[in-house]
């Protein structure tokens, strides 16, 4: 008896997507209080709503991967692909979650410029996983939003380690050392998570493209 298979499920570009863009949106908020430094509440507020959605598309995204038969990606890359995506979005609320709690007061001009390049990283995988669905014919345009985005986890890292060394030589406050370093350690953790999701794109182009 002749059967035919069923087509891939290509619902998974979508839940990839979405979840970028999530992580976009997340980082937009990041840099609104950053840059202001006010209504930290209610950017703290957004940003748990986003942080919802994400697990939720998370829970959608390990739910369908049990039940589909045919995917359009590996298992193992889509499932690496949208916990890499999640702990960017975790980070991005831990980082707005402190500067609440702490307290912390305006941020610096150096910190002002690591969240923009912050912003930059998380834009540019937005755009990357967004050529996802047809990465045939868009390997090449993926591929440069990875480089873009390892080129701008350099230049963060060069912001980072600027700004804690400015911190620890003028800061004379051991609490507000203690609060900055933190806020500072968790947008460069951001910066690393999206190199880690660009080196894991390049490889699904390796596989695919």
């Amino acid at each position: 008896m002749a059967f035919r298979l069923k087509p891939k499920e290509e619902k998974f570009f979508e839940f990839l997507a979405d979840h970028a863009k999530i992580a976009r949106q997340s980082a937009e908020f990041m840099d609104q209080a950053i840059q202001n430094g006010n209504n930290l509440a209610d950017v703290v507020f957004e940003i748990d709503k986003l942080e919802k959605q994400a697990d939720k598309i998370v829970d959608e995204t390990m739910h369908k991967l049990h039940k589909t038969f045919i995917t359009p990606l590996d298992r193992e890359d889509i499932h690496i692909l949208v916990e890499k995506q999640d702990d960017v979005v975790d980070c991005i609320k831990g980082i707005v979650e402190r500067m609440h709690m702490y307290n912390a007061g305006p941020a610096t001009e150096g910190t002002k410029e690591l969240t923009v390049v912050v912003v930059k990283c998380v834009k540019q995988l937005d755009k990357a996983v967004s050529y996802l669905s047809n990465i045939k014919k868009n390997h090449l345009k993926l591929e440069a939003r990875c480089n873009r985005i390892v080129a701008l986890e350099a230049e963060g890292d060069e912001l980072y380690r600027r700004e804690m060394a400015k911190l620890f030589r003028e800061c004379k406050d051991p609490v507000e050392i203690i609060k900055w370093k933190e806020i500072l350690t968790h947008m460069e953790e951001v910066l690393d998570l999206c190199e880690d999701l660009a080196e894991s794109l390049k490889r699904v182009v390796l596989k695919y493209a």
